[in-house]
């Protein structure tokens, strides 16, 4: 948890409230319009260039901004190669922590929900810290990495590239259950066209015609929470957006494990780079992958860009997350063959709401059943209609989760 602490020298000087915690992360308030009560944390490495690479790099269900930093490789990357890299957190009480990357608010540009406070927290980070825009990245990992295609899908023209572990294509999850879940989706039930997929994905920013962020896709061949079928819709979906052949350009294997496929365009740019990794479970985001996120995105050159003039949108109105009761999906919970649910009760584990769900789902039983949502975007209300199913996950024995995360 973190332990803020005022910087009472910088709040006599601006309504910028800062707070500094135990682990080097920045706490940030007032960074602009924030719909959905996310929280802001940075890490702001030593010294940094003049104008720094900015990364957004966000975490699955059940996590957090923190344990985010704490549980990747990107601390160590930021410190290597000199950028700087927002975590954010969702406080939602439901929803197991996972970001809203369904409702029509967050895949719409500028529309509101969870994709409009992290627009946000880039604006303000480009202008208070100095931040390059023309090298921003985002990345994350399983409900993170939806959420890093919805960034690209809803955000082209903040993004230069994305990595997403274990995501989904742009607009799969519409519309979300009570959860923030949808089960067709992350069960690999929606199939669409390379041209379907595209277009939802150009649908969310109508009239949009600069250029779009070149993406990068990880996912595990046995990801028993979200299924590897959603890799090859998502490799579908931004080959189309991105006008390369769906036919690689090249095929090889960094590591044993792991077969990368590429999408070059007419003049030899990667634009589509896709790792499929075999075994791993869902968890697929292992030590040592960062390194190749890194060169996929460039960071380990120099900046090279030119400032360019950002906004950061403020305007006002209803709250635009999804004001959802907590519904039927145990998500982005451990495979049953890590750990036992006696085990857990024995550690005092499954008197923690998100351990009490895992502990459910290991043993066959996940508790709850969907109510009907009322999303609220910008000065609208529209009525969703109820989710009722209850998506059932398949044990594995796949092996205890990597970075402790769920």
């Amino acid at each position: 948890m973190f332990k803020p602490t005022a910087v009472l020298g910088l709040l006599a000087l601006t309504t910028l409230a800062i707070a500094q915690s135990s682990r080097g992360l920045q706490r940030v308030s007032n960074f602009g319009t924030n719909p959905s009560n996310l929280l802001m944390d940075v890490y702001i490495p030593d010294n940094l260039p003049s104008r720094p690479p900015l990364l957004l790099g966000i975490h699955w269900c059940t996590g957090s901004g923190e344990a985010f930093y704490s549980g990747t490789e990107w601390k160590q990357m930021a410190d290597k190669y000199k950028f700087i890299v927002i975590y954010p957190s969702v406080t939602r009480t439901y929803g197991n922590k996972c970001y809203d990357v369904g409702s029509t608010a967050s895949i719409t540009h500028l529309g509101g929900s969870d994709s409009l406070s992290m627009y946000n927290m880039v604006q303000y980070a480009l202008q208070t810290y100095n931040a390059d825009s023309s090298r921003v990245f985002v990345t994350g990992h399983s409900s993170g990495g939806m959420s890093t295609q919805m960034m690209l899908g809803s955000y082209p023209e903040v993004f230069k590239a994305g990595a997403a572990f274990a995501g989904v294509p742009f607009a799969c999850f519409n519309p979300p259950d009570a959860s923030l879940w949808n089960g067709d989706c992350a069960t690999g039930k929606k199939v669409k066209t390379a041209s379907q997929w595209g277009d939802l994905v150009r649908s969310a920013y109508p009239g949009y015609s600069g250029s779009r962020p070149r993406v990068m896709l990880w996912h595990s061949d046995n990801d028993d929470v979200v299924y590897y079928t959603n890799f090859g819709e998502a490799i579908k979906q931004w080959t189309n957006v991105l006008g390369v052949s769906q036919s690689p350009s090249s095929t090889d294997k960094p590591q044993s494990t792991w077969t990368r496929t590429r999408y070059r365009d007419n003049s030899g740019t990667v634009q589509v780079e896709a790792v499929s990794v075999q075994g791993g479970g869902h968890n697929v985001l292992v030590p040592g992958m960062a390194q190749y996120v890194v060169d996929f995105f460039g960071l380990n050159q120099p900046s090279t860009g030119t400032p360019t003039t950002t906004v950061r949108t403020t305007t006002t109105g209803g709250n635009t997350q999804p004001t959802t009761q907590p519904g039927a999906s145990c998500t982005d919970v451990a495979p049953s063959g890590d750990y036992t649910c006696a085990q857990q009760a024995g550690w005092g584990k499954c008197t923690e709401s998100w351990m009490a769900n895992y502990c459910n789902a290991s043993c066959g039983r996940c508790n709850g059943s969907g109510s009907p949502t009322t999303t609220t975007r910008l000065q609208t209300t529209t009525q969703q209609p109820p989710r009722t199913t209850t998506t059932t996950r398949p044990p594995t024995s796949s092996g205890a989760p990597l970075y402790g995360q769920w």
